[in-house]
């Protein structure tokens, strides 16, 4: 019985310290509802209920890498090794 709560106080320990560093790494467009300030709070003081509401109701889904798309950057002949290579 006591290794069962045991499992049971880990998983929620790491549960709770997972979203809370989710909370924290995410910028502040990718939350709902409440502001990061807010969501961390209640992480913090409720523990995996706020969790769990956090995981389900305060994000926009998986976190998306940031990608700059703009335009190729245009190498000069002497940087470029395919023009070095045909030389």
């Amino acid at each position: 019985m006591v290794k069962i709560e045991g499992f049971f106080l880990i998983l929620s320990l790491a549960l709770s310290f997972y979203s809370f560093v989710d909370c924290a790494m995410r910028d502040e467009t990718q939350i709902r509802k409440l502001p990061k300030w807010g969501w961390l709070l209640i992480i913090f003081f409720f523990g995996t209920i706020g969790s769990l509401s956090y995981l389900f109701i305060g994000r926009n889904g998986p976190r998306q890498p940031r990608i700059k798309r703009g335009k190729p950057r245009i190498l000069p002949p002497d940087d470029n090794p395919d023009f070095l290579r045909g030389i």
